[in-house]
C-alpha cells in the first residue's frame, strides 16, 4: 500500500491505516474484495502538508473542503481548492504540497481491489484526462466520509470493516451522482432539472425529441448530445423510462385497469403500452400489480 503522509497530526484530525491481517480479509471477502479502504484520514489546516510518490501501489482520492494544494502527475498540473476532488489511481506517480498561505483541509481514502479500477472510471477518471474535478462543499459528501472514518473505532471488527467497504462504494457512487448534479447545473443554456420537471409534467402526452429539444432552444442534435452526456440515456428513452416508473406507482397505488393507466400515460392502445411496460420493466403489467401487492 502507498503509505499515507507523515504530517503531523493535530488533536481534531485523523489518520488511520487498515491492518494488514484486516486487509488480507477485505481482499477475501467476496462483499468486499472488488473494494475497500486501505487507509483513511481527515487533515484540517494541513499546514506544510506534501507528499511525493514515485511508485503509487493503490487508489487515492483527496476531497478538498477549504483552503488550497498545488498537485501534479506526470500528464497535468494545477490547483486544488475548496469543493474540489483529486483521484489519483494506482500506478499514477504524483506529487502535492498544501499553499503557503491557504493550507487545505482535506479527507481522503486509500483503497484496493480488484473493480477500483471501474470505480474510478465510474468517477470520470480516464487515461491523460485532468485529475481534479469539482462537485462544490458538500455536507452530504462531508458525512459520508465521516461515516467511513467511523470504522477506526471498532476494535478492528471485522464486520465494521465489511460495512466500511460498502460505505466506500456507496460514498464513490454518491460523488458521481454529485458530480451530475454539478455538471448540470454549469450548463447554464440547458437547465435539466427544468427540462425534467416539464417530462414529469406532461407524463401523460407523447413527447417528441423536437418538442423537448425547442423546450430547451436546441438543435436536435446537440440537445439530444447534451441529455445523453448528462443522464446516460437519450432524451426519449428516459422520457419513456419515467413513464413506466409512474406506471408502476398506478398499478401499486390505484385501482385503475391496465386499459386505465394506459390512457393515463397517453396509450390509447393497452396492448402497445403492456408491450413497452414488459420490455422496461422485465414483467407485464398485470404480473407486476400482483407482485407488489402480494
Amino acid at each position: 500500500m502507498s503509505a499515507p503522509s507523515s504530517w503531523p497530526l493535530p488533536e481534531n484530525g485523523l489518520r488511520f491505516v487498515t491492518p494488514a491481517f484486516m486487509v488480507n480479509k477485505l481482499a477475501r471477502h467476496p462483499l468486499t474484495r472488488e473494494c475497500y479502504p486501505a487507509a483513511m484520514g481527515f487533515y484540517p489546516g494541513a499546514s506544510s502538508h506534501r507528499m511525493q510518490r514515485s511508485k503509487h501501489d493503490d487508489n487515492l482520492l483527496l476531497y478538498c473542503v477549504e483552503g488550497y494544494a498545488q498537485a501534479s502527475t506526470a500528464e497535468w498540473s494545477g490547483k486544488v481548492g475548496p469543493g474540489d476532488l483529486l483521484l489519483l489511481p494506482q500506478s499514477v506517480a504524483h506529487t502535492y504540497a498544501a499553499d503557503p498561505d491557504h493550507p487545505w483541509t482535506i479527507y481522503w481514502v486509500h483503497y484496493q481491489g480488484t473493480a477500483t479500477a471501474v470505480f474510478n472510471q465510474y468517477l470520470g477518471y480516464r487515461e491523460g484526462r485532468e485529475p481534479v474535478t469539482h462537485v462544490g462543499v458538500s455536507p452530504q459528501l462531508i458525512a459520508h466520509f465521516r461515516g467511513l472514518m467511523e470504522v477506526h473505532r471498532t476494535g478492528y471488527s471485522t464486520r465494521a470493516f465489511i460495512n466500511a467497504g460498502n460505505q466506500l462504494r456507496h460514498l464513490i457512487t454518491e460523488i458521481a451522482l454529485e458530480i451530475r448534479r454539478t455538471q448540470a447545473s454549469n450548463q447554464q443554456s440547458f437547465n435539466l432539472e427544468a427540462l425534467q420537471r416539464f417530462m414529469l409534467e406532461n407524463i401523460n402526452q407523447q413527447l417528441d425529441l423536437d418538442t423537448l429539444a425547442a423546450t430547451a432552444r436546441l438543435s436536435r442534435f446537440h440537445f439530444a448530445s447534451k441529455y445523453k452526456s448528462l443522464t446516460g440515456y437519450s432524451p426519449i428513452k428516459h422520457f419513456l423510462n419515467m413513464k413506466m416508473e409512474h406506471a408502476c406507482h398506478l398499478l401499486d397505488t390505484s385501482d385503475l385497469s391496465v386499459k386505465g393507466v394506459a390512457a393515463a400515460l397517453g396509450y390509447p392502445d393497452p396492448l402497445y403500452f403492456s408491450r413497452l411496460f414488459t420490455k422496461t420493466v422485465g414483467i407485464s403489467p398485470r404480473a407486476y400489480r400482483s407482485s407488489v401487492r402480494n
